[in-house]
């Protein structure tokens, strides 16, 4: 029984970082670019949602507020890419990776400026309910993080293999150059990609503002779905979200059988087995780029 209670905890904390994860991979196959203030991206979406949900704030209904979230996570998104990385299109990848390092700390900063630094608690009609199943107590709130993860998954997946748009996305991420030629908008497909990286941090800062407090730091939640990301297989979208599992489910277990304290460094121990054993990642398909 304390293995399943384990687990469902795992899960839970791995959907996490598996949505921001997935937004690294995102970008990086639509872009060749990698985003490192994604975590931030989270962070900040949480703080909008309770900007807008919570009494003390705005005050709208719960489901209203998660929604502006995550549209306004999106024109943050798009806005990063049309305003800032576009203007360094074709620069190195340390410039980039540089940049929105930056813009991570900016993101943090603001957040730190209009909410404080205090945490913060987003205010939802899960909190402190808990269901019990076989034996198990299972908090509602991890329970929907799961199935919105669940059903977020098989949106993208419809989304990705049956819509034109997310057919010219996977056009782009494979060939730039092709998809420029066959019509596709390439740079245009570039913003609406940042703008639903963002709509998927807002996505998973909810969820986790949902099960405890958030606080500006909470974007350094995003180097270890960079770790699941690189665990996966960086190209890799259903990789993206097995590494975060994968992650998600090694802290619990970690904590339990081996120390409390191994619980922070063994998504790192597990990302350097990873990259000596299988540097290209765990579920990525090695391919040839022609040149």
């Amino acid at each position: 029984m304390e293995i399943l209670q384990l687990t469902v905890s795992g899960l839970a904390n791995g959907c996490i970082y598996g949505l921001i994860a997935l937004g690294f991979v995102l970008i990086y196959k639509a872009t060749e670019q990698v985003n490192f203030a994604q975590g931030d991206m989270m962070m900040l979406g949480a703080f909008l949602a309770v900007g807008l949900g919570n009494a003390d704030w705005l005050g709208m209904p719960f489901l209203v507020a998660c929604a502006g979230a995550v549209a306004g996570m999106a024109a943050v998104g798009w806005s990063m890419e049309r305003l800032v990385l576009r203007r360094i299109f074709g620069q190195s990848q340390v410039t980039v990776v540089i940049l929105t390092i930056a813009l991570g700390f900016v993101l943090r900063f603001v957040a730190g400026l209009v909410w404080g630094h205090e945490p913060l608690s987003l205010e939802n009609p899960l909190a402190g309910s808990n269901a019990r199943f076989a034996g198990l107590v299972l908090g509602l709130d991890e329970v929907a993080v799961i199935v919105v993860t669940l059903l977020l998954t098989g949106l993208l997946f419809v989304f990705f293999n049956r819509s034109r748009l997310g057919i010219a996305m996977q056009a782009s991420s494979q060939n730039q150059l092709a998809a420029y030629y066959m019509g596709i908008p390439v740079r245009r497909i570039h913003g609406l990609t940042w703008a639903l990286a963002g709509a998927i941090a807002a996505i998973a800062g909810i969820l986790f503002a949902t099960k405890g407090s958030i606080d500006p730091s909470a974007g350094l939640l995003g180097i270890k779905a960079f770790a699941a990301a690189v665990i996966g297989g960086f190209g890799s979208l259903p990789g993206a979200l097995l590494g975060g599992l994968l992650v998600g489910l090694s802290e619990p277990f970690a904590a339990r059988f081996i120390a409390a304290g191994y619980s922070q460094i063994i998504p790192y121990a597990l990302l350097i087995v990873v990259l000596l054993l299988r540097p290209q990642g765990l579920f990525s398909q090695v391919m040839g780029k022609k040149v």
